[in-house]
């Protein structure tokens, strides 16, 4: 298998029209093969899922909606306590509520979706992990919005270094491609499925994360473990804030 290198992939899937984006990734990743997992929904066949996330920010909230309206439930929590996420919750509506770190962390499956420069003693403060799904939606910014500076995380992926303070949790990079706004609004968009991508050591937790984005709606593509596909994703990678479609049967046939 080739390594993934990630500015090799820009250049190659820069030459491509979105509609053969998929074979950049595939001539890169896995030559001679597709190098794309499909994944199906579940939702018609009862597969639901009780979800803790770790913030309650504008992207926890977003990720909420999209699981709610695929019928799991939702367990936020954040730094200040319930108390706080009233009014969250209230907005939500059915299916999500207001729980402690400790219980969101104990789902699961679990979001991670707090900034950067808390992510050390935010995974500290918490219990040990027992082979839960972390979901690692976190950008590597210093800083607050106008003022951020990149990470530095030496030489590994910003997820390898989120695995290495949560040992015992199942890391499973995904959903830091698509802009907040994109997020909450519908996953189809004239038919065309909305592309996000996943990456992570573990093939059955990225399995699980992948079936629950295509419930979503989403197109999901799997670039790989959390160093080469991590590094894709994140910040400084090529798919960063890209509103990548993948194109509807009507449009495939055309």
């Amino acid at each position: 298998m080739r390594v993934i290198n990630h500015l090799e992939l820009f250049e190659v899937a820069r030459d491509y029209e979105f509609g053969d984006s998929q074979k950049a990734i595939q001539h890169i990743s896995h030559p001679g093969k597709t190098g794309i997992v499909l994944f199906r929904s579940l939702a018609s066949e009862g597969w639901r899922m009780e979800i803790g996330t770790i913030g309650a920010g504008a992207f926890a909230q977003a990720f909420a909606k999209q699981a709610l309206k695929a019928g799991h439930k939702i367990k936020l929590s954040n730094s200040r306590g319930r108390d706080s996420l009233r009014e969250i919750v209230n907005q939500l509506g059915p299916g999500a509520t207001a729980s402690s770190k400790e219980e969101a962390a104990a789902c699961e499956m679990v979001l991670l979706a707090v900034p950067w420069d808390n992510v050390p003693e935010t995974l500290a403060s918490l219990p040990e992990w027992k082979n839960q799904i972390l979901i690692d939606g976190v950008n590597t910014l210093h800083g607050k919005a106008g003022e951020f500076t990149l990470a530095d995380v030496g030489n590994l992926s910003a997820s390898q270094f989120i695995a290495a303070l949560a040992p015992g949790a199942r890391v499973v990079k995904a959903l830091n491609t698509i802009a907040v706004p994109k997020l909450e609004a519908d996953p189809i968009v004239n038919g065309a499925r909305r592309v996000v991508f996943i990456s992570g050591d573990d093939d059955g937790a990225k399995k699980q994360v992948g079936t629950l984005l295509a419930g979503f709606g989403y197109s999901v593509i799997d670039l790989g473990n959390l160093r080469d596909g991590g590094l894709i994703q994140q910040v400084g990678g090529p798919f960063v804030m890209r509103n990548l479609l993948e194109e509807g049967e009507r449009e495939r046939h055309k």
